[in-house]
């Protein structure tokens, strides 16, 4: 006997700032010392999950995994304002080194300043006098936009507790990032605006990517995009893109938004193993609206932490109108299976599913492309695609 869904939810996706944000942001600046380097200060202004908004301002409860971002050449930190006020609510720590500002920055320095800060968050999670003691998660990122992008690159060589690797429009450095790139293997994401004359993806981005030796890494344009819209105008960047061809196609917020709702999934996945944000990522970038990219995985059947996918869906018929039937191959005990829209939003739960097929009615879901997930506990059984058909 069929078995009908048993409820399903919609919830439309317009934009970034759909995002759900659970706090607000407390803004320090603190600086740090390695001793390893002749006791170089390495100043930083640092943006938090906060119960009230405001400089100094204690951190909420929980921990949260820390995100250093390296700016771009000639370049301060105050030009990512759409990046901390987009991700920190989310739950994540950035800290941005105001180290390496001026006309002839050392780019080995600010990748090492970079990877340093890494350590130096961990420890002040340990430390009882600090602000963000007890809330330093145990997983990191290094990420920047153009020449801190390509330092991001350097910085992964100097601190193999790293998890993941993002960069925005990133420009090849000295050393050369693109040679960096080759000995990085954890997960990493390269994003490019596709009309950046600054720094071409064709010379500077795609080359990284190629390069890198990440198991799971993907590539990701904007169209429209160019080099300085990641970061709120600012005059050394724009003077540098006013200067060349192509120029941007599309606004500034517009490739700022874009750029958070690829980001803000991928992040989560990684740093928080959350499976659902993987999901969602891979629908963004199946959608394809306003980007186009290149992979070597997918995060559909990308494991985390206790996650093991063991076994396949034959879902027939696929496409379908009214109803299909899933098979694994397999035997499920109280397994849930859940279907997501192309926007990673979840449309259907079931729960307590018993057996190696069950049984999926349309309901009142519209016509299109989603995606099909079953889970044991904590484990990913299967995943696959469903098309509803008119």
């Amino acid at each position: 006997m069929k078995k009908s869904v048993l409820f399903f939810l919609i919830i439309t996706f317009c934009s970034a700032t759909t995002w759900a944000q659970s706090f607000v942001v407390g803004h320090k600046q603190q600086t740090f010392v390695d001793a390893s380097r002749s006791n170089r200060n390495i100043t930083a202004e640092i943006y938090y999950p906060a119960n009230t908004a405001g400089d100094n301002v204690s951190i909420a409860s929980g921990q949260f995994p820390v995100l250093i971002f390296g700016h771009g050449f000639v370049m301060t930190w105050s030009a990512y304002a759409p990046e901390w006020n987009a991700i920190v609510p989310n739950g994540y720590i950035m800290v941005f080194p105001t180290t390496e500002t001026g006309f002839l920055p050392s780019h080995t320095n600010f990748g090492k300043d970079m990877a340093y800060l890494v350590g130096a968050m961990k420890t002040e999670g340990t430390t009882a006098s600090s602000t963000f003691f007890g809330a330093v998660a145990a997983t990191s990122a290094v990420m920047g936009h153009s020449m801190g992008g390509g330092s991001a690159f350097l910085a992964v060589q100097y601190d193999s507790s790293i998890t993941a690797l993002a960069t925005l429009a990133a420009a090849n450095t000295n050393p050369s990032s693109i040679t960096a790139a080759a000995g990085i293997s954890i997960p990493s994401i390269v994003i490019s605006g596709a009309n950046d004359c600054v720094a071409p993806p064709n010379q500077h981005q795609i080359p990284m990517y190629t390069a890198l030796a990440s198991a799971c890494k993907t590539f990701v344009s904007i169209t429209g995009g160019s080099h300085c819209q990641f970061a709120n105008s600012n005059i050394n960047c724009s003077i540098g893109e006013a200067t060349c061809s192509p120029q941007p196609a599309i606004s500034s917020s517009a490739q700022q938004n874009t750029t958070i709702t690829v980001l803000v999934p991928w992040l989560n996945h990684y740093l928080k193993n959350d499976t659902a944000a993987g999901v969602q990522f891979q629908n963004v970038i199946t959608a394809a609206n306003g980007i186009t990219s290149q992979q070597n995985c997918s995060l559909l059947t990308t494991t985390i932490a206790n996650e093991v996918t063991q076994s396949t869906i034959t879902i027939f018929p696929n496409p379908f109108s009214s109803a299909t039937t899933l098979q694994t191959n397999v035997t499920l005990v109280s397994a849930t299976l859940t279907v997501y829209s192309i926007y990673g939003e979840t449309v259907v739960r079931r729960n307590a599913i018993n057996g190696q097929s069950v049984v999926l009615s349309r309901e009142n879901l519209a016509s299109g492309v989603y995606f099909v997930r079953i889970t044991e506990g904590n484990k990913i059984i299967a995943t696959s695609k469903l098309v509803i058909a008119n």
